[in-house]
């Protein structure tokens, strides 16, 4: 692959995860890659910083109105930077803003890696992250068109929608080359999940340089990483480490009836579709 691969999800999915894996399957090294160090192997469509790389402009220079006119452009920017296949996490929906311009370029996209995790557990994941109530998480996680707010001068806002907006996005997108990955799957089944994503990736499968990537990026190494040396992803006011717990169907003890209810209502097709729903429309 050449131009952009986009490792895309709803916030608080499985994507750090994700680019550790990669970024310890592409350096098969004999330590595990630090996780401060993830931004060697990819880019985050967030930073401010890139919209400085290419006009040379200070950060503070910058209004909303231009950022938005000039992500295209610091799209095609960043995937001219190698000839080889450009990562760049991303967390927007694909759409277009209110002038037309598209979140994601399409002419420099060759494809997508897409992480969906049960909503009921993102729920859980988010507020705790966010430092907000499981009330104000739902809130958000079902309203359309909902944006996360920047860092002023460090990190750009991402439009990403509801929950249901946001997958069905990446799902529907017509043309786009796309391979899907559940979270619950790389936590049951890591070797054959992330060998199916090297086969999207067209990368070479050694079955023990897998095994190796899996044991460096699970979430018991990430955790030990993020304690004994923080993590420059995390929320700079520390009120919450990054990597909380990492597990499926903690939503059972936590999330009440309304709260439930209130995301299923607003996600029920997606759920249905990943099995996070049983045929009566119930929760599994």
């Amino acid at each position: 692959m050449t131009g952009i691969l986009w490792l895309a999800s709803y916030p608080k999915s499985g994507n750090t995860w994700l680019r550790a894996f990669l970024a310890n399957y592409i350096r098969n090294g004999d330590a595990p890659v630090s996780i401060n160090e993830l931004y060697h192997f990819n880019f985050g469509d967030d930073l401010l910083l890139y919209y400085t790389w290419m006009t040379g402009r200070s950060a503070e220079s910058f209004t909303d109105e231009e950022v938005w006119r000039l992500r295209p452009d610091v799209h095609r920017y960043l995937a001219g930077l190698t000839r080889e296949t450009t990562l760049i996490k991303t967390h927007h929906v694909i759409g277009v803003q209110d002038d037309g311009t598209p979140m994601i370029t399409p002419d420099v996209t060759d494809g997508a890696v897409y992480v969906v995790r049960n909503p009921l557990d993102v729920a859980v994941s988010m507020a705790h992250h966010y430092q907000i109530t499981y009330d104000n998480a739902v809130d958000q996680m079902c309203t359309p068109g909902n944006v996360l707010p920047g860092v002023p001068g460090e990190k750009l806002p991402q439009i990403i929608g509801s929950w249901r907006e946001n997958v069905g996005s990446w799902l529907q997108a017509p043309g786009l080359k796309r391979h899907v990955m559940c979270y619950e799957d790389m936590l049951a089944k890591p070797g054959p999940t992330f060998r199916e994503l090297l086969r999207f990736l067209e990368m070479p499968v050694d079955g023990r340089r897998v095994a190796k990537a899996v044991r460096f990026s699970n979430f018991d190494n990430l955790t030990a990483q993020e304690q004994e040396q923080g993590f420059n992803e995390a929320r700079p006011d520390e009120a919450a480490s990054f990597f909380r717990r990492g597990e499926r169907g903690q939503w059972r003890e936590i999330l009440t009836r309304d709260q439930v209810d209130r995301i299923v209502e607003a996600s029920q097709d997606i759920m249905a579709r990943f099995g996070y729903l049983d045929k009566k429309g119930r929760p599994v």
